[in-house]
């Protein structure tokens, strides 16, 4: 793997962890069972983001068969949202996905309880996401 480092969000990155997803084999266990996209969306805040970045998965039996860049009209079963800050701190393991939600750093739209059942694939597609070699944009 490249240690050139890729901005996050942006179509570059969600095709480097769209590859290392798919070659997940303990994704690929945890969410055997799993049937559902997600929109993740980083809130504006101001300053580094002035308007939402959203990035769409279709996440299906362990595989993820898309993954791209959305825009407002893009909808998902799953819309899970926070601030750039948080999403930082997620994709570097002091925030998990599931207790990011219930501290009210995350919002999670769409089915919670659908989203428990899958703890162990939530923890494994941001352990995923931790490891595409990540430049974040006030970095």
């Amino acid at each position: 793997m490249s240690d050139e480092k890729m901005v996050f969000p942006s179509a570059e990155w969600i095709a480097k962890y769209v590859e290392l997803l798919n070659a997940n084999s303990d994704y690929k266990e945890a969410a055997k069972t799993w049937e559902g996209d997600f929109i993740f969306q980083v809130d504006p805040d101001g300053k580094v983001i002035t308007e939402p970045i959203r990035f769409y998965l279709d996440l299906w039996h362990g595989d993820c068969r898309e993954g791209r860049m959305a825009t407002e009209d893009d909808e998902a079963e799953f819309l899970y949202k926070g601030s750039y800050e948080n999403w930082k701190k997620l994709l570097k393991g002091e925030i998990g996905p599931i207790k990011g939600i219930m501290a009210r750093k995350f919002t999670l739209k769409g089915s919670m309880s659908k989203v428990m059942r899958a703890t162990k694939a939530a923890a494994e597609l941001v352990a995923t996401a931790a490891r595409v070699p990540t430049k974040f944009i006030d970095e």
